[in-house]
Parts: structure tokens; sequence; C-alpha cells
């Protein structure tokens, strides 16, 4: 999860699609506290953080990176990989995210920012790793395990 998508649970949840999508992100931390997933921590969630001003929210966000298992430190590919990204047009913190998710072959990276759902759907050919909504990943997986539970 990139850090907008950590954040989320924390946001105002008035607005319907904040309240699903933090609704998903707690549903995939409980897996994750549960072991039944492994939420992936990585230095650009870190240095994100440090540069919050949003201090409570930076707190909070470190108390659900306390359950990770899996932490990639930052390496010479990760930050070739970045550069390509930037390239294409990503954000400096987006690419980040991806080479970093990349690194560590996670399934999925998930992010709430629609500007990099989009990005990454347009240069999906060229990514090494699915970038997803919470929600609409969260979906995909429920439908697959019910499907599974059927067969």
């Amino acid at each position: 999860m990139d850090v907008c998508c950590l954040n989320r649970p924390f946001d105002n949840l008035e607005q319907e699609r904040v309240r699903l999508e933090a609704e998903a992100i707690v549903s995939i931390i409980n897996r994750c506290k549960k072991k039944q997933w492994e939420l992936v921590h990585s230095e650009a969630i870190d240095f994100e953080l440090s540069n919050t001003s949003k201090r409570e929210k930076a707190e909070l966000i470190n108390t659900i990176l306390s359950i990770t298992t899996i932490k990639i430190d930052n390496k010479p590919e990760i930050e070739d990989r970045a550069n390509s990204l930037i390239n294409l047009g990503f954000k400096l913190l987006d690419s980040l995210h991806i080479a970093f998710a990349e690194v560590a072959e996670a399934n999925v990276m998930l992010t709430t920012d629609d500007r990099l759902l989009r990005k990454a759907k347009k240069y999906s050919t060229y990514l090494q790793i699915n970038v997803d909504n919470p929600v609409t990943w969260l979906m995909s997986i429920i439908q697959k395990e019910q499907d599974n539970e059927i067969n």
C-alpha cells in the first residue's frame, strides 16, 4: 500500500467512496494481522511519512506498519527503476512505491490515488506489478475465494 492508501482509514469518512476504501483497507490489514497476507514496508513509505506535516496520522500509520514482516531497503536497482518510471511521467514518490513493490515481488500495489491508477493502467504492460484500488482488488479476491469454495 502507498501512503495515501494507508492514510485512508484516518480520513473523513463522510463521503461514501472514502468510507468504502477505508473499510476495504481495514479488512486487508486485518488479514495481514492474521498472517493470511503480508504487508510490505519500504523506505519510500518511511521517507513520505517523515516529510508529512500530519504527525498524528503518521504515528497511526506507523502503528499499522508494525505488523509488517517484509521491509525493503533502498537499492541501486530501485532507484534505476524509479527513474525509468519518472521518465514515463510518474511522480517521484509514486515511482518509488512501484519500484519497491516490484523488488518485493508483491502481488499488488494498492493506492487510492486516481491519477496514479490511470497512469498505471496506461503503462500496465511496462509495470512488473498490478496497481489497483483496494476496494476493486479486495472484491476480486473475495470473488475468487467464493468461486474456490464452490468448486
